[in-house]
């Protein structure tokens, strides 16, 4: 399927989901997504900063360094191809799933059957040609090569998380498409090894697993807890990945955005009885954020959470992180058989799931929720912090 194809395959999606899912971009997003574009102005690289990253392991190369260069770099690229392939399903309603539909001659339900299948976003892996999948590994070469030729820790902090974040994205993004069609990304091993903690990206020398970035770049080195909210794991269960490349005038947006999304969703905090049960990804990020897992969490997801999780947060008196699920984050549902695009056919299970997604936003807009967000920037306010959008 040529470029243009895949392109019109995309946008055969998204009219067929509801008006609410913002249009296509207008050029083809896989065919320059070869090349990540770096911006700069003068200035000399700074002394490094102390960092929390302790000095004799190689991840305390990347700590972030005081008195940044003002580089810039552009992810329009990899904005094109995420608004094309990447569905949001709407904000999340913590009620069950709209019915799936059963087909002509079975009881046999196809695609997905996760109790979270209308939260967070759906990537449209089955709509990737090889030519696509190809263009991942491209790209992913490429932001590798510009920590080549730049001191990603000489940047602005906005820009470096940017870079970290979408580095990792589009990593995921490469090796699950390589491997489609698969149920769950954690079965996926690179030489024996599984993905998360397979080390196949290689910036200045170093190799790092999505893992590393996560634990040994991220984490240490930010303070703001909302980065979790940023790192997409191919799971329906993890933070949804979002329609635009992270960039350092939107960042902190995106992933307060992200953040709302998933503390208010019930794939990320629900209640049974007086106890508090949240997503395993908290676990992960604990050392780093919640030390006092429980009183910790609490008052980071009072800052996300709508009045309805306030209160279920307020009825319980511990917090357990139990909640996971592993199934792909795909339209599909992980399976060949569920999607094809042939003669302007759309399989049944991604055509089952878009006919509850769009009883979703039809119960949404009765209910008069509010889907979209108006994102002000480069305003500056009397009393702005001189950082103000900066993430700590």
């Amino acid at each position: 399927m040529s470029l243009r194809t895949q392109r019109m395959a995309a946008g055969a999606i998204v009219l067929l989901a509801v008006s609410a899912v913002a249009a296509t971009a207008e050029t083809a997003p896989h065919e320059a997504l070869r090349t990540a574009s770096v911006s700069q102005s003068s200035g000399a690289i700074a002394s490094p900063a102390s960092s929390p990253v302790e000095a004799s392991e190689p991840y305390a190369v990347f700590a972030p360094r005081q008195n940044p260069i003002e580089h810039k770099i552009d992810y329009s690229i990899w904005t094109s191809a995420l608004s094309n392939f990447v569905i949001s399903m709407g904000p999340p309603l913590r009620k069950k799933p709209f019915e799936q539909g059963t087909f002509i001659g079975t009881r046999r339900r196809m695609g997905h059957n996760s109790i979270y299948r209308l939260e967070g976003s759906m990537v449209a892996f089955s709509f990737m040609n090889k030519e696509v999948i190809e263009s991942f590994a491209e790209y992913r070469r490429d932001l590798e090569g510009v920590a080549e030729t730049l001191d990603i820790q000489s940047l602005p902090r906005n820009e470096q998380l940017a870079f970290w974040l979408n580095l990792h994205n589009v990593a995921l993004v490469e090796q699950i498409s390589k491997e489609w069609p698969i149920r769950q990304p954690r079965e996926i091993e690179i030489d024996g090894v599984p993905l998360d903690d397979a080390k196949f990206i290689t910036i200045r020398g170093i190799s790092l697993s999505p893992k590393d970035i996560r634990t040994r770049i991220v984490f240490p080195n930010w303070k703001d807890p909302a980065v979790i909210y940023g790192f997409w794991r191919g799971e329906i269960g993890g933070p949804a990945m979002q329609r635009e490349a992270f960039a350092a005038s939107t960042v902190s947006n995106l992933l307060d955005r992200a953040g709302r999304e998933f503390a208010n969703s019930r794939r990320g905090v629900e209640n049974r009885g007086k106890t508090l049960h949240v997503s395993q990804l908290y676990e992960e990020a604990a050392p780093f954020y919640f030390p006092n897992f429980g009183t910790d969490l609490r008052e980071h997801l009072l800052d996300f959470a709508n009045e309805d999780v306030r209160k279920k947060i307020g009825k319980t008196r511990e917090v357990k992180a139990t909640l996971r699920e592993h199934d792909i984050a795909d339209l599909a549902g992980g399976a060949r058989g569920n999607a094809f695009f042939a003669n302007g056919r759309i399989g049944p299970g991604v055509a089952d799931l878009l006919r509850q997604r769009q009883q979703k936003f039809e119960y949404v807009e009765r209910q008069g929720i509010r889907t979209g967000t108006v994102t002000f920037t480069n305003i500056d306010l009397p009393g702005d912090a001189p950082d103000k959008g900066e993430v700590q």
